[in-house]
């Protein structure tokens, strides 16, 4: 067996201080407890408030915008710092450690990947396998249908495994713990790093029926009364101090109290399942757990547990929803008949987010949530470290100011290696982050990592020594796609807190402490200048000069063949907000009929898609989230020979998610049309994908993916964008 230890790092998503029962929340998080049981729980550690730049973060040991990863991908632009693009002098932790004689593999999502090489044309360096990581199974986008999930194993994009109890976070845990297995079976001397980052709990919220049941009714009372009896019960634990308060409701959001008997009851489900989804994952992680134990690892095993990449995500907006990538782009579904669809919630049939409301609830007791890199609420989340052979004080908490940027530090140190100083050829920049290894044996030891700078769409603070000054940059935290509106930076009103007696972030001292207040506010100019991101920019706010490279830009006319999937949809030919037409060359080359997708874009929440019926007739499907629905068909099957199949779209045009008209030829003539109200502002969804010849991820029309193209030849499909 090896005397170095092996490394597993699990990274939820947008999961709050204030959920997870090891923490005082409401969600029974069992695996977590028992790791914290055996190890360490940390109170003051900090992520970036948002997704991409964590795990940059976590990664490279590095702040987030000198790793090129400023800001969540989707934003991503050619300001310095925000591009998207990781670095080349900014190893990840995978790559050193590969170097040094590890086996490494990474599970679950990644993000880190700009949207132009994320097609099957690569390059593939900055995919998981070209960051470091021998074995790659997951998806590469924001978030992903968990029943039907855009999937990848290495590069290759591979369909879900056939089964009808099919869940992507039982998935990926039954992957990982077989991969940990092969390892001590075949490799036993040799020690391995596994990073373990499930799309839970992002939006959707899907989740097996049992998991959300079990929550039934424990959130009646609102989410105001459920953040006090979350406070009360950190207390209890110990995980914040006995003096802290509070946070106030922002104004945005409104009082449980305000809402009729119908919003409070899709509010309430909205919870429910969310919590499900909670400890189901949590369960999930059971899973590594003792495949580590089954093969005596366990001990000799750093195991960090990072519960969020950030705080929770309020983007369901103050409703919630229950196909949520509407309401994201101001499309939410109508409200009438919500209530009678409380049970799909969490299924299949469903695309769902709680309401911001919950999740400000979930950071309590702090303010904010999500993207706010201003204030606690978007930046501290919990974390758990168990390392048995090393860890003496089992149980213990740690209260030493930590960042997401001391985990790879932390690694390296255990492992017993140093970053080169080049990896590649390349000359490595200094990690930013501070091994928390000192912390392990003494609780009262003097913090090491002394100051830490924040940045997201402009909400900045900086901590130091004790003291945290925050700016928040205005807007709301939810809503995505349109252009942001410019503010000036010197609009925005600085506050100081001081958190050695003030852990909730409630007491702003600016006013009476106006010469520490200015001293940070130096020292964020100074960090800011440090990682390149000054004059500092609103990642929120795009222009034409600020676009990042497009594999579609530009580009009106395009020949697509069986065999091009995956295609990022924000690379693909653009089909919202104009029309279109596509044309399809095929031969049915038999008796059989001719079936499958023929082109689709999209999925379950929203999409498109041109496929021939289980008959052999041609049909096109476009759905709007839960706002609207087309479906067209012919009446005849395709018969034997070659023929030409077209779909053209007719936008209405004159402004955003506007209706059309659309029209199904076969062979030039016209075999069917239709109207359809509203079409999606923006985008159909973040990680589904554009395919030829079958559906990957999640269905786009009412078919089973991938329903591939068969009894024939689909010899070629033409698009072109007026």
């Amino acid at each position: 067996m090896s005397t170095r230890p092996n490394v597993v790092v699990v990274l939820l998503d947008d999961v709050g201080f204030g959920a997870p029962a090891t923490f005082g929340g409401p969600v029974e998080t069992p695996v977590l407890d028992a790791l914290a049981g055996e190890g360490l729980r940390y109170n003051h550690f900090h992520t970036t408030a948002i997704c991409s730049p964590t795990r940059a973060a976590l990664l490279t040991g590095r702040d987030a915008h000198a790793a090129g990863v400023g800001t969540v991908l989707n934003s991503a632009n050619t300001n310095p710092g925000y591009e998207g693009v990781l670095r080349p002098e900014t190893a990840t932790v995978a790559t050193v450690l590969k170097q040094a004689g590890y086996s490494t593999a990474a599970f679950g999502k990644w993000h880190l990947g700009p949207p132009w090489e994320s097609s099957q044309v690569g390059p593939f360096d900055r995919w998981p396998t070209g960051q470091g990581f021998e074995r790659f199974y997951g998806f590469l986008g924001g978030e992903t249908d968990q029943y039907a999930p855009t999937l990848y194993e290495g590069t290759t994009p591979v369909p879900p495994p056939d089964r009808e109890d099919y869940h992507l976070t039982e998935d990926l845990a039954e992957q990982a713990a077989s991969w940990m297995h092969m390892q001590h079976a075949m490799t036993p001397d040799r020690p391995f790093f596994l990073y373990f980052a499930p799309g839970a709990t992002h939006a959707p919220l899907q989740v097996p029926g049992p998991w959300s049941e079990k929550y039934r009714g424990r959130f009646g009372a609102g989410w105001d009364v459920v953040r006090e009896e979350t406070l009360a019960r950190q207390k209890e634990l110990g995980v914040v101090p006995p003096d802290t308060e509070l946070t106030p409701r922002p104004d945005a959001l409104p009082a449980w109290e305000s809402l009729g008997p119908d919003e409070r009851a899709v509010a309430e489900r909205l919870m429910e399942v969310y919590a499900g989804f909670l400890e189901h994952t949590d369960v999930q992680i059971g899973k590594l757990v003792d495949a580590l134990k089954d093969s005596d690892r366990f001990d000799d095993t750093l195991f960090v547990y990072v519960v969020g990449d950030n705080g929770s995500s309020a983007e369901g907006g103050p409703p919630g929803s229950v196909n949520y990538m509407g309401a994201l782009q101001g499309i939410p579904e109508p409200a009438a008949g919500l209530v009678q669809r409380l049970d799909e919630i969490g299924g299949p049939d469903s695309y769902p987010q709680y309401p911001a409301d919950w999740a400000w609830a979930m950071t309590a007791p702090f303010q904010w949530v999500k993207q706010v890199a201003s204030h606690l609420g978007g930046t501290r989340n919990p974390m758990v470290l168990s390392y048995p052979a090393r860890i003496a004080d089992r149980g213990g908490l740690r209260s030493q100011f930590a960042h997401v940027n001391d985990i790879a530090p932390t690694i390296l140190e255990i492992a017993g290696t140093t970053l080169p100083e080049q990896v590649h050829g390349v000359a490595q920049l200094p990690m930013d982050g501070t091994s928390l290894a000192y912390s392990w044996d003494d609780a009262a030891a003097a913090e090491r990592h002394r100051t830490q700078y924040f940045e997201v769409y402009g909400h900045r603070s900086i901590y130091s020594d004790g003291w945290m000054a925050s700016a928040y940059h205005g807007g709301l935290p939810w809503g995505v796609g349109r252009p942001g509106e410019e503010r000036s930076f010197d609009e925005d009103v600085w506050e100081l807190y001081h958190l050695d007696t003030d852990f909730s972030q409630a007491r702003d001292v600016a006013a009476a402490e106006p010469e520490k207040l200015a001293e940070l506010q130096q020292l964020f100019l100074h960090e800011a200048g440090r990682v390149g991101i000054l004059p500092l920019h609103d990642a929120r706010v795009r222009t034409a000069l600020s676009r990042m490279p497009n594999l579609s830009a530009g580009r009106k006319s395009f020949t697509f063949h069986p065999g091009t999937v995956g295609v990022p949809e924000s690379n693909a030919p653009r089909l919202v907000g104009r029309s279109w037409t596509m044309r399809a060359r095929l031969r049915r080359t038999g008796e059989e009929p001719v079936r499958g997708v023929i082109a689709s874009m999209g999925g379950r929440a929203a999409g498109l898609a041109f496929y021939l019926d289980d008959v052999g007739r041609a049909a096109f499907h476009l759905r709007t989230f839960d706002v609207a629905t087309l479906s067209l068909q012919g009446e005849d099957p395709v018969g034997p020979g070659e023929h030409e199949l077209e779909v053209d779209f007719r936008y209405d045009g004159g402004g955003w998610a506007r209706g059309a008209e659309v029209v199904l030829c076969l062979d030039g003539a016209e075999i069917a049309r239709g109207r359809i109200a509203v079409t999606p502002p923006v985008i159909f969804s973040i990680d589904e994908t554009f395919d030829i010849g079958l559906s990957t991820g999640s269905p786009a029309g009412p078919y089973r993916s991938p329903n591939a193209f068969t009894g024939g030849r689909l010899e070629r499909v033409d698009v072109e964008l007026a």
